[in-house]
């Protein structure tokens, strides 16, 4: 728990393929939290698992990326190398559209569950605030 706080919020994520209409799994991902200049400061680094989500929480309890904290993060996805890699090596070629999809969002609460899923396919991608 973080000082002065009750309960302790998290931040967690999961990505579907609406392409193949399945969990995105083995999608390489980084979390930033944007410091007082806007720079990005790097938390972590993870994978999606079979089930297209990162296996625990990436801030908050538990976690190994710290605390959640208020602020502005961000939340870096390499979908590119996702859909290379998508069908045994028959995905979207390089030329693809997207590359890395960021997606940047704040957190106001840190007592609150946040979780930020995101649904792509090669040519799009949409995301929202889940529960």
């Amino acid at each position: 728990m973080y000082e002065g706080a009750g309960k302790q919020g998290r931040l967690t994520t999961h990505v579907l393929d609406m392409s193949q209409g399945k969990p995105a799994a083995g999608m390489r991902l980084w979390l930033y939290r944007l410091d007082e200049a806007g720079e990005p400061v790097l938390l972590g680094e993870a994978r999606t698992n079979g089930d297209g989500r990162v296996g625990a929480a990436m801030l908050g309890e538990r976690a190994d990326g710290g605390p959640l904290m208020a602020g502005l993060y961000e939340l870096v996805f390499d979908v590119a190398d996702y859909f290379r890699k998508a069908n045994g090596g028959a995905g979207v070629d390089a030329d693809a559209f997207l590359d890395r999809v960021p997606i940047r969002f704040r957190v106001t609460d840190a007592g609150e569950d946040y979780h930020v899923p995101l649904l792509v396919a090669p040519g799009g991608y949409s995301t929202y605030r889940g529960s």
